[in-house]
């Protein structure tokens, strides 16, 4: 953020009127003010040059070169904070891999309400997206570990939690382990729609079975189940099996599904047969959680600051007595097969 507080908006669409709508929507907030806009990736990287915005807002259909392959070129370069507007799933997973902080998806055919739920869901993820740490990618190549071939135990459990950032950090992180792990339970801060299809593509690069989480699915070895998109998921124990139980709810720490819904459960169900994983992302969901696990006796792992885009969920767990050890996004593949 500047000096003054203000977060400095590039906004890059190539729809006047899309740009001027966004444009008046988040000036309604004081802690935000757009400086320029672009239509194409051309003039948009003369403006990243020229203006050195905090966040910028990305469209990915644009004219000369689109948005997508603009960022793939941009993040190496001149890593920034960008938040890709769009209205195509697999177009924003794709964006997400490349090195946006985050998404939201467009309004199309939105009457006025929605589109004032776009203009503050928007506002919120450029506050968000202001603190993400995208020098990483500058590097994101190096450092990266071999997975260690170790075997894996039905006793086991290991619960991962993630927000902003975490789509890339959950698949450095399974992308390096063997395919003979223990079961491994997940909680990733995203929408309906979007987590079966961020399922199918960690399942088609990994060598552990990936899928959306189905109510009354059991944790088995080599397989990762994802909470689904707008359902909490928790592990209830039966039979000394381990299971999934996938319900709406309430919010919980404004999410669903929720990280501390995920970690209490496996605390009471696992005890010490767990391992809790928290990740980059913005707030303290989770923190709570993952301090149970480590009471009952779990050995748990919070990102390091460095390797985070959003040092928030990890930081709070970390300060609160909750993280057995902290580590590098690379080391901690690693990590867990010495302990599994």
């Amino acid at each position: 953020m500047s000096l003054n507080g203000i977060i400095r908006v590039l906004i890059v669409d190539d729809s006047r009127v899309f740009r001027e709508m966004a444009a008046q929507g988040i000036a309604d907030d004081k802690r935000i003010e757009v400086i320029g806009f672009a239509g194409d990736p051309f003039e948009a990287r003369d403006k990243i040059l020229e203006l050195d915005p905090q966040v910028v807002l990305l469209d990915i259909e644009l004219p000369k070169m689109d948005g997508l392959t603009f960022l793939r070129k941009l993040m190496p370069q001149y890593p920034v904070p960008v938040v890709v507007v769009s209205g195509h799933p697999e177009i924003i997973l794709e964006a997400l891999e490349a090195g946006a902080v985050d998404f939201v998806k467009k309004p199309f055919g939105a009457g006025m309400e929605g589109v004032n739920t776009f203009i503050q869901e928007l506002i919120v993820k450029i506050k968000i997206a202001s603190m993400a740490n995208v020098s990483i990618y500058k590097s994101a190549d190096a450092g990266k570990t071999a997975a260690v071939n170790r075997q894996g135990t039905k006793d086991k459990i290991i619960a991962m939690g993630a927000s902003t950032g975490g789509t890339e950090a959950l698949y450095a992180i399974l992308k390096e382990l063997p395919g003979n792990m223990p079961g491994i339970v997940v909680t990733q801060h995203m929408p309906e729609n979007f987590t079966k299809m961020y399922a199918e593509r960690l399942h088609l690069s990994c060598r552990l079975g990936v899928k959306e989480a189905v109510d009354g699915d059991y944790v088995t070895p080599g397989t990762v189940l994802i909470a689904p998109g707008g359902y909490h998921m928790k592990i209830i124990k039966s039979d000394s099996r381990y299971r999934v139980n996938c319900f709406m709810g309430e919010k919980v720490n404004g999410h669903r599904p929720s990280v501390d819904v995920l970690f209490q459960s496996v605390a009471k169900a696992a005890g010490a047969d767990a391992v809790g994983i928290i990740l980059t992302g913005m707030g303290y969901d989770g923190a709570k959680g993952i301090a149970e696990m480590k009471k009952q006796g779990a050995y748990t792992i919070g990102q390091d600051e460095g390797s985070c885009i959003v040092y928030g969920m990890p930081k709070v767990a970390f300060d609160i007595g909750g993280i057995s050890e902290q580590l590098p996004l690379d080391r901690i593949a690693h990590k867990l097969c010495s302990l599994t």
